[in-house]
């Protein structure tokens, strides 16, 4: 298991834009899973460590895009219908026996291996027979509904990149070049835990000033979705000794350790301590709402990231900075969520310098676009937010009034939780 430099996360400890703290991420986090080989079927959502170059040619031989005839171009009339005798039958695995003969037609079907000879195919829906003849109408180019072989793929070429997260196509593209088993990151492994008297499990009873759990259970969903393997830890008491050692368990068997609340100066916050007891914590100070604080250090040389207690405020620290984190160190090379296009249904005052995320819900606009609805209530704790909401609209440092009718940059959830 490979470790991180203890100064890695060092920051100044100004106010850090999201694109200067994902260059940092960039700049100095490197891979610390190890390789694996596993069956094809197995490698969904994992990072693949090797480039996949293909062997072979995709289509291999040039065959027909559809059901039809195939000719010579040079047959046809191109003022007039060509009458031409049907000569044999060509069907996918079952190509035609020898080459074709000019003035002939053969009857072929999609993904038929093209004949000899014969260089287009003529769509049955556009012919007619008559007996054991076929006529053609007049208009079609020359290579009509024929696919060349290495069409999709060339041999030699590079079909998938390592770092990329494999998503079902990429399975596919794999199979079709041949690969039953592919070279890809283990699972980051990953403890989780909370901090706070005040937490309980949820199934148990409340007592006066507690609350139920749910950073936890949010965090372990998120982590997973990111294709990590997540041991949870539970709920630690703000007690420093036990902080201590279980951080120093957690780092021998883990490549990643995460925690929300907890990381404040209060007399109660005993993260910071127990982290700096057994390597180092920066504290990032990020130019973002919600969740401007956000703890990133080492624990035995284990990366360790302290998260924000309120839950809107660790869904977006999360997607923002610790999604890139955990794929940068299992060799992810695609970081950055896609964000697509939206009209703003709203308006929103917000500071300047500082770009924030705002939770939506999309509805159709009447000209087939989207637009974005602003969700009522914006506290950084009300999680029922994230649940009502499709995504997030990120608004930029340098806009201070949104008004409605903008375009606006929208993260759809179903983006970066799957």
């Amino acid at each position: 298991m490979a470790q991180l430099s203890d100064d890695c996360f060092a920051h100044g400890g100004r106010l850090m834009s999201r694109d200067e703290a994902l260059a940092l991420l960039a700049e100095r986090v490197t891979r610390v899973t190890d390789d694996q080989p596993l069956p094809l079927p197995e490698c969904l959502g994992h990072i693949l460590s090797e480039d996949i170059i293909s062997p072979i040619a995709v289509p291999r031989h040039d065959n027909s895009a559809v059901d039809g005839y195939a000719v010579f171009f040079d047959d046809l009339d191109p003022e007039h219908e060509t009458r031409l005798p049907i000569a044999g039958r060509a069907a996918a695995g079952h190509p035609l026996k020898g080459p074709a003969r000019r003035g002939q037609a053969i009857r072929i079907f999609t993904g038929a291996l093209m004949p000899e000879g014969p260089d287009t195919v003529m769509m049955q829906e556009d012919c007619r027979l008559e007996g054991e003849q076929v006529i053609i109408q007049p208009g079609i180019k020359r290579g009509a509904n024929r696919r060349l072989a290495g069409e999709d793929i060339a041999e030699g070429s590079t079909v998938l990149h390592a770092g990329r997260r494999l998503r079902p196509q990429d399975i596919g593209q794999a199979a079709a070049v041949g690969r039953t088993v592919l070279t890809v990151s283990k699972a980051l492994r990953v403890a989780l835990f909370s901090t706070g008297d005040e937490l309980r499990e949820p199934g148990s009873a409340l007592d006066a000033g507690s609350i139920y759990d749910s950073n936890r259970f949010t965090l372990g969903a998120l982590l997973r979705a990111a294709g990590c393997k997540v041991s949870d830890l539970g709920i630690l008491r703000d007690e420093r000794g036990k902080l201590e050692s279980a951080l120093a368990e957690a780092a021998e068997t883990h490549d990643l350790i995460v925690t929300s609340g907890g990381i404040s100066v209060g007399e109660e916050d005993h993260v910071k301590q127990a982290v700096e007891a057994h390597g180092r914590l920066h504290a990032w100070r990020l130019a973002i709402k919600p969740g401007r604080p956000i703890a990133l250090g080492q624990v035995g040389g284990i990366p360790f990231v302290g998260l924000p207690g309120n839950p809107a405020a660790v869904v977006v620290t999360f997607l923002n900075i610790v999604r890139p984190l955990v794929l940068r160190l299992m060799g992810g090379s695609e970081l950055s969520p896609h964000y697509f296009q939206v009209t703003a249904g709203f308006s929103h005052k917000k500071k300047k310098n500082r770009r924030e995320w705002v939770r939506a819900r999309l509805e159709p606009a009447g000209d087939g676009s989207w637009l974005a609805q602003k969700f009522p209530r914006e506290g950084a704790g009300i999680l029922s937010s994230l649940v009502e909401s499709d995504g997030l609209i990120e608004l930029p440092e340098d806009l201070t009034l949104l008004e409605p009718g903008r375009k606006v940059s929208f993260l759809p959830f179903s983006e970066v939780l799957s």
